[in-house]
């Protein structure tokens, strides 16, 4: 090759949005999984883009295929112990595959309460909120960036924003007493980097209990800014779980506008709003500790900033 030449970059190739749902049936009371999963193989495929040579490429429907049939035989016990399983099949199976990248967006159900309480067998879907987890392999390496997003919260008070720069453009009036509303995304990235210490960690209680802090420090902080509640937010994660090394956060400003009633005789003392979709700030940092060394791989393809 000489300089100036075109050569082929940086690729990689799959199945997407591969829509999976397990019964567990192992007892009375049922279990649900439900996962969108998205898996991309990344290796020696040059000849297939320069020549047409298909001799090293794992068809997508095959990759499809391996993904129903380790759901039945490996099971679903959390979206990340799943999507490392069914990753390592590719890299062990296929010499020329040297890493990849899977995704699942995990669904949730909540069972339908009756009079005899919760029911073994009968859900209903929760919401636009979804559980994220991306895996990312490169020969050794292993890297779970997991997190949630379409989580929509909203406090009715506890939150100002005022002290803000003013200019000929400035027209938005400081407060001292708003609505706060928001969709969270957040991703967050787990220390450890190879499989062996990866599938030691309990996926589910972390997620409870990151989704859970992010919850409570939303509530409890007295917000003089989003960017402060952010903050807070991630730093509170990562107090709270060494086995995370860092957090990402994106926080749209779901805002509310107070609706003038003086034209029709009516006062209005912070109680009927006006939900506007757009415009719209977006908040977005990612927190980490002092020192931590960056890593680029984990987060090459999870969704970056807007």
């Amino acid at each position: 090759m000489a300089d100036g030449d075109i050569v082929l970059g940086a690729n990689q190739y799959g199945k997407a949005e591969c829509r999976l749902v397990r019964i567990d049936r192992d007892t009375p009371v049922h279990r649900i999984t439900d996962l969108t999963v998205t898996a991309q193989l990344r290796g020696d495929f040059t000849a297939c883009h320069t020549d047409g040579d298909n001799s090293q490429v794992v068809a997508t429907d095959t990759q499809k295929n391996t993904l129903y049939a380790f759901a039945r035989e490996h099971g679903i016990a959390t979206p990340e112990t799943f999507l490392m399983t069914f990753g390592s099949h590719f890299v062990e199976e296929f010499t020329w595959v040297t890493g990849g990248r899977w995704e699942a967006q995990a669904h949730a159900w909540d069972r339908i309460v009756t009079g005899d309480g919760e029911h073994d067998h009968s859900f209903v879907r929760r919401g636009d909120e979804v559980r994220t987890t991306v895996v990312q392999k490169d020969g050794d390496a292993t890297w779970v960036v997991s997190g949630l997003s379409g989580c929509t919260v909203l406090k009715s008070t506890g939150s100002e924003f005022s002290g803000f720069p003013r200019d000929r453009y400035t027209t938005l009036a400081e407060t001292d007493d708003r609505i706060m509303a928001t969709s969270v995304t957040a991703w967050w990235r787990y220390a450890p980097e190879t499989q062996a210490e990866l599938e030691e960690l309990d996926f589910d209680r972390l997620y409870d209990a990151v989704r859970a802090v992010l919850l409570a420090t939303f509530a409890e902080v007295h917000s003089l800014a989003l960017q402060q509640t952010l903050f807070a937010m991630g730093r509170r994660v990562l107090e709270d779980h060494p086995e995370i090394a860092e957090i990402r956060l994106s926080c749209p400003n779901k805002h509310h506008f107070l609706v003038d009633l003086a034209p029709f005789g009516l006062d209005n003392p912070g109680e009927v709003f006006f939900a506007a979709d757009r415009p719209y700030g977006l908040i977005q940092a990612t927190i980490t500790r002092e020192g931590q060394p960056e890593v680029p791989q984990a987060w090459a393809t999870v969704p970056a900033f807007a």
